[in-house]
């Protein structure tokens, strides 16, 4: 079934490039056996724009592009907006806020292009332009403030949020915004401000909805490189790389190689820390050094307690309630030793050579040198433990093992023992607590040899729980060679000191004080941040996606389709995410700069060049205008990677500033539009598009009075653990309402909140009768209605006329002035009302939920 659902996709796409295609494709070879690469995949022409017939429409080079494909289609362009419609649009698609009455009734009389120009000016320079443009780019890196199982709240991830925000306030190059968040810890700066953003940047890498609760931690380790290589193909390339990790794309030219050479370079980095449930990291900000040293004393006022608190826990784990096993006497205290204090001749696993990765532990407190092996419980039959001693004597030796035992053990652990007689394998239950002190099971006794290739060997094939290993001692028997000169077997028992029982109130008194010194002095400033692993090394291919089935290693590398340049050599010290974001963010990779200027597009128009913003592949949208995708990505990289000035020149173009009321354009051929281009894919008029979330939530506050203007900063408190059943109750910007993927105001599930835990480049536009309800009904919109009623009344108060107070109300909630219709109506209910003041907010109610509030014309 699979397969034909891939025939009948890759039938219908064939079908759709012959009609869209040829123009876009025509170039590189016309060999058959050699077929023009994918548009995505060539470099960005250098083009000069075309000179239509009508050249004195035009307003900028964008317009020369537009006119020249509706001259060639037979359309005409609809009349320019009128100016209220253009300054409500110029308001909220770069700030996110309405404009003014004020503003309104200044500029929306006639807008001329200087005009124009400084407002627009004046608005890329406002601080809220950053608060409206960064949550463009939160949508796209899936932000969000917790994991959905457990809810688990990520304290730090507001840092990014700022980071983005500053990001474009200040106009920061993309190219440089690029390299920070893949690289920025690999990165170097003597500005310490500097320094600490490009440690935040890469928040970026680790916000992934993670199931931490995963006890594969090798499958966890690989489905969190998934995750980042799935955002970072979409979010900077509009590629989907996860779609290689079983096999090679089958659409894309991506082979699985390249996806495990990209991987190789993320799995160099650590994510996130392993334990039952495991975390992430929150790294440390560097700080001035007066800081630094305020610090540092703190923390050496809390160390003697720490350290008082933790020999208090070990105490409390060795009192005779805390005593595990059921065998031998029950006054048996947990304790770690060194191998060098027990006799014969004792192998550390600290020293064994292994195969696979065996994760070491130190959780029961009972065990031999510096911990103790465990399988994880993953990669059946792939990992071994060898333990070989140096038996510098011949003879007999009894060989034991010594586990760490639970009843999540496996019961038929395999170990091989390699004697001069051969090998013998034993299945050992790791369930039971070792007879030996509660540390050893003896394997039988063997003749070894002298210097010669004796050794136990523990494997994992065949297991289905976890498997342990400690160490192996191997204990001379009397009578032989050996023997003679050795230590004899020795059984260990270890008493707690005296008057060591645990005092439970004295443990609790401790951690309060702790607890008091935390909260009540200075607190070092931490991030949730990656760091390259300790270990670098190249990945192997995972055959179907599997980590427990591996093929050919794989060197460190980028996507072959797209790579121009010669790939650099990968330091054996660092991960390469810093070659990596170096790739991305070149001038000669052929799809990072049309995927964000194809993104602002988007975000200016409600539909982008290519409408698939996240899919630049073969199974995305071909651009309705490729030779302007081109000219603007050029264009950007030659002005530096700037938004601010890519924005500026969309902005300016007659197109961006046209009219959508088609029903009055017949006259200009706008009519046939209609007809002709149903889609507005020739844009020959504007798109009317709906609000998002944010910008009504912020609408509603900024028309109210009640929008707090408070930025930047931790929206939550600190100790908060869990987003279940959170409400921020905060009249703050909707940018800084916590992202928690377990509990979203009501305002932004019903109004198409991009999902944070996916690349959201286009979000859902829904139309349902729930909107309607919401602004009827929800006790926050009749909060704001009636917060609005006061501020109106309170500034018209020397106004006896009503129908300026409602000429105002329209301009405040809809930036426009009423029809005699409108003020009609509005009259009648005043007429009518009980309560004057109560009719002033079912008026201004009525305005919120009515379809002109919502939409931009």
């Amino acid at each position: 079934m699979l397969s034909w659902c891939c025939l009948w996709t890759a039938v219908a796409w064939c079908v759709r490039a012959t009609e869209v295609l040829p123009r876009l494709t025509a170039t590189a070879s016309n060999s058959s056996s050699n077929p023009p690469l994918h548009w995505a995949y060539r470099p960005p022409q250098t083009l000069i724009p075309p000179s239509p017939r009508n050249a004195a429409w035009a307003r900028s080079p964008v317009d020369r592009f537009i006119f020249q494909q509706l001259e060639e289609s037979g359309l005409t362009p609809a009349p320019d907006a009128d100016p209220v419609t253009l300054v409500r649009r110029i308001y909220f698609d770069l700030i996110g806020l309405p404009p003014s009455p004020e503003v309104i009734e200044s500029l929306g009389h006639a807008v001329h292009p200087e005009a124009t120009a400084q407002l627009i000016d004046r608005l890329l320079a406002s601080p809220a332009f950053g608060e409206r443009w960064g949550r463009h780019w939160l949508d796209v890196v899936r932000f969000g403030e917790s994991v959905t199982l457990r809810g688990l709240v990520f304290t730090e991830a507001w840092r990014y949020r700022d980071y983005v925000i500053d990001a474009f306030n200040q106009d920061r190059p993309f190219d440089q915004f690029i390299r920070e968040q893949i690289a920025g810890d690999l990165l170097t700066s003597d500005d310490l401000a500097v320094r600490r953003q490009q440690i935040i940047a890469t928040t970026f890498l680790a916000l992934g909805n993670t199931v931490l609760e995963e006890q594969d931690k090798e499958q966890l380790r690989m489905d969190v490189v998934d995750e980042q290589l799935d955002t970072i193909g979409k979010a900077f390339l509009a590629q989907t790389l996860g779609c290689a990790r079983c096999h090679d794309h089958k659409f894309d030219p991506i082979p699985t190689s390249d996806y495990y050479a990209l991987a190789g370079i993320l799995r160099n980095t650590t994510t996130i820390t392993n334990a039952n449930v495991s975390g992430w990291l929150e790294l440390p900000l560097p700080v001035e050094p007066e800081q630094e040293k305020i610090y540092r004393e703190h923390e050496a006022k809390l160390a003697p307690l720490q350290a008082e608190i933790s020999a208090a826990k070990n105490l409390a784990k060795a009192s005779p309630s805390n005593r595990f096993g059921s065998k031998g006497s029950t006054d048996f205290v947990p304790q770690v030793v060194r191998a060098t204090e027990l006799p014969g001749l004792v192998v550390d696993s600290a020293q064994a050579k292994s195969v696979g990765a065996w994760t070491r532990s130190i959780f029961s407190g009972h065990y031999i040198g510096d911990g103790f092996w465990h399988d994880g419980n993953t990669d059946k039959g792939g990992k071994t433990l060898t333990f070989q001693p140096d038996i510098r004597e011949p003879g007999r030796y009894e060989v034991r093992l010594a586990y760490v035992p639970a009843p999540n053990r496996a019961t038929n652990v395999p170990v091989t023992v390699f004697h001069a007689d051969g090998e013998t394998t034993l299945p050992i239950n790791q369930q039971e607590t070792p007879p030996i002190d509660r540390r050893f099971v003896s394997l039988g006794v063997f003749r070894f040899e002298a210097n010669g290739f004796g050794y136990v060997l523990i494997a994992n094939g065949g297991t289905t729980a976890y498997v342990t290993a400690d160490a192996v001692q191997l204990l001379p028997v009397e009578g032989t060679a050996a023997g003679s000169t050795a230590l004899k077997s020795r059984e260990v028992r270890i008493d707690p000191p005296p008057n060591s029982q645990p005092d439970p109130g004295k443990l609790q008194a401790l951690e309060a004080q702790l607890k008091n010194l935390e909260e009540t002095g200075p607190r070092r400033p931490r991030s949730m941040a990656v760091r390259d692993a300790d270990r670098i090394e190249d990945t192997f291919i995972h055959r179907g996606g599997s980590v427990h089935r591996l093929g050919a290693r794989v060197p460190r590398g980028f996507l072959q389709v797209a790579t121009r340049l010669p790939v650099p050599a990968f330091s054996d010290r660092q991960s390469g995410r810093r070659e990596l974001a170096d790739w991305i963010a070149a001038r000669e990779n052929p799809l990072t700069a049309r995927v964000i200027v194809n993104r602002v597009w988007h975000w200016l128009f409600g539909v982008g060049l290519v409408r698939t913003t996240d899919n630049f592949g073969t199974q995305g949208e071909t651009p309705s205008h490729p030779e302007l995708l081109d000219y603007l990505a050029q264009e950007f990289m030659s002005r530096g990677w700037s938004i601010k000035q890519l924005v500026r020149e969309i902005m300016l173009s007659r197109v961006y500033q046209l009219g959508g009321k088609l029903e009055l354009s017949a006259s200009h051929g706008t009519r046939g539009s209609m007809e002709r281009d149903p889609e507005n894919r020739l844009l020959g008029h504007s798109n009317r598009r709906r609000l998002n979330a944010e910008c009504l939530r912020d609408a509603l506050l900024q028309i109210s009075g009640e929008l707090v203007d408070e930025r930047g900063g931790r929206s939550f408190q600190r100790t908060l653990a869990a987003d279940y059943g959170f409400r921020y109750l905060e009249n703050r910007r909707s940018v800084y309402v916590p992202a928690f993927r377990n509990s979203l105001p009501e305002i932004f599930e019903v109004f198409d909140f991009a999902d944070p835990s996916m690349v959201v480049g286009a979000r859902n536009t829904s139309t349902v009768v729930s909107q309607a309800l919401f602004f009827l009904n929800h006790p926050f919109v009749r909060t704001q209605a009636s917060a609005a009623a006061k501020r109106l009344l309170a500034e018209t108060k020397s106004q006896a006329d009503p129908s300026i107070r409602i000429r105002r109300a329209y301009l405040r909630v809809l930036g426009r002035v009423p029809t005699a219709g409108e003020i009609a109506l509005a009259q009648k209910v005043l007429d009518t009302a009980l309560e004057p003041e109560e009719a002033w907010v079912d008026i201004i109610q009525a305005l919120f939920a009515s379809a002109d509030f919502r939409y931009l014309n």
